[in-house]
């Protein structure tokens, strides 16, 4: 690989831009990451000379073009899945954008990341792909596109999906689509495909499809990563599931996003296999075997509890396992107040011992008595000394994991339960007179009971943290 280009990666706070991102960087390329969660993408990677990070929402058509004017090379890896039902329009919308700021620009490539089409068979989500497809190939710039099937590794939603059922439940009552065909793809061989993308010469528009080495039923990958995890697991296909109810009720026992999940169990009630002859051709590697694929991507969840969500606090490390869930449950609640920033912040810092948790006081403080019972320990009131939260600091049960002043608190769990946990204040700019407050627990759980943990504490999630925003935002307006 010789030139280094400018490489514009849209959608970088995803699953397979946020780990393109250092490989690019790696290889001396400059890399302009954009993408609507923000925040998230920062969270993601680390500082680099080449990078840029920028906050883009292609909603906004005229915000695309001033991004993308020093860009030789794009990666499109948008999707709209987690939208909601209208994702086709969605998704086909932002496409449009994207194509007229690309028809002004210098752009000599894009490359696409999509999904295997069945033939005679298109679910909205498939749908949405191909004419986004369509649309990126009618800008005229030469656009390479990789219609790929399932993705194995830590953080594809298709994999922790499959992962979770594994993980909360020995037995499996699976619509009739469990005995349909595929060839997952690891992560590691997709990710090679798209890189060697930079370097192919093209003068047209041309369409691979990528795919892993073995063709397997989706029974079959269940199987394989029970086994991986050392689990039993007994799976009983049956007519009487639809595909839309299985996705309901992947929404309640797995931590993947149910949209995310609905629209991706709509598109493999099909066989999904892909012939990946021209794509090997064109860029030749070793690919993974479904077993080292699934082993790699568990090696890598081991990992996820270092990432910068947790603080690298080393007291998370010792007690994340890999078969918490990846994706974590959340509950919580946003209030946008009158308040400055150091107001709400000073409101915050007093969390805890004598001042408690601003509402429902009563409920936090049973919870904490019945930690014994549990196997833990009786409660403990504690502070910060110097009365000014900082990393490191315990207030309570819970500890300082992530402390950005004035802007953002991360607490970690500390209490005995089947899982791990952090509760999180986020300060956000509305306008000038306006900040946001967001008050928001997550759960990672730990198979069936700690699903159960969480549905427990779930009547007490409705209400409580709405009022507990509430009550911060009141006494923060009342700062002098």
């Amino acid at each position: 690989m010789n030139k280094k280009s400018t490489i514009l990666i849209v959608g970088a706070s995803g699953y397979v831009g946020s780990q393109l991102i250092p490989q690019l960087l790696q290889q001396g390329h400059n890399v302009i990451a954009c993408a609507r969660n923000i925040d998230y993408l920062l969270d993601r990677v680390v500082d680099h000379p080449n990078l840029q990070c920028h906050y883009l929402d292609l909603e906004d058509a005229g915000s695309i073009l001033p991004i993308m004017e020093s860009c030789d090379i794009a990666y499109f890896l948008v999707h709209g899945m987690s939208h909601g039902h209208d994702f086709i329009d969605y998704e086909v919308s932002l496409a449009e954008n994207f194509k007229a700021a690309a028809e002004q620009s210098s752009l000599t490539k894009i490359i696409y990341l999509s999904a295997l089409q069945p033939e005679g068979y298109q679910s909205q989500h498939l749908l949405a792909r191909k004419k986004t497809g369509e649309l990126l190939r009618s800008t005229g710039i030469p656009t390479i596109e990789i219609n790929s099937g399932i993705i194995i590794g830590t953080g594809s939603a298709a994999f922790e999906i499959m992962t979770d059922f594994v993980n909360h439940f020995p037995l499996l009552i699976c619509p009739i689509w469990i005995n349909s065909q595929a060839n997952p793809i690891a992560i590691e061989n997709l990710n090679y495909y798209l890189i060697q993308c930079i370097d192919y010469p093209l003068t047209e528009s041309i369409t691979f499809e990528a795919g892993g080495p073995e063709t397997v039923s989706y029974q079959s990958l269940f199987q394989l990563i029970a086994q991986r995890n050392h689990r039993s697991i007994k799976i009983i296909p049956t007519r009487f599931i639809s595909p839309s109810f299985a996705g309901l009720w992947l929404g309640v026992v797995t931590s993947v996003p149910s949209d995310l999940g609905r629209a991706l169990l709509a598109g493999i009630d099909h066989d999904l296999i892909a012939d990946n002859t021209k794509i090997q051709e064109a860029f030749p590697q070793a690919l993974l075997s479904l077993s080292e694929a699934i082993n790699k991507a568990q090696e890598t969840n081991d990992e996820t509890i270092k990432t910068e969500i947790w603080g690298f606090d080393p007291s998370a490390l010792k007690r994340w396992k890999s078969d918490y869930g990846f994706y974590p449950k959340q509950a919580g609640a946003s209030f946008t107040t009158t308040a400055s920033a150091q107001q709400l912040w000073t409101v915050i810092e007093r969390l805890g011992s004598k001042e408690g948790y601003f509402f429902a006081n009563a409920l936090w403080r049973t919870r904490e008595w019945l930690d014994p019972l549990l196997g833990g320990s009786f409660p403990i009131r504690r502070r910060p000394e110097s009365g000014k939260v900082q990393l490191g600091d315990h207030i309570d049960s819970w500890k300082v994991i992530r402390c950005e002043e004035n802007k953002f608190l991360s607490l970690l769990f500390g209490m005995t339960a089947p899982g791990l946990g952090r509760l999180e204040f986020s300060i956000k700019d509305i306008d000038e007179h306006h900040k946001q407050l967001d008050v928001r627990a997550w759960w990672h759980p730990k198979g069936f009971w700690g699903l159960m943990y969480w549905f427990a504490m779930f009547p007490a999630h409705l209400f409580i943290f709405k009022g507990m925003v509430k009550a911060i935002c009141k006494k923060a307006e009342a700062e002098e």
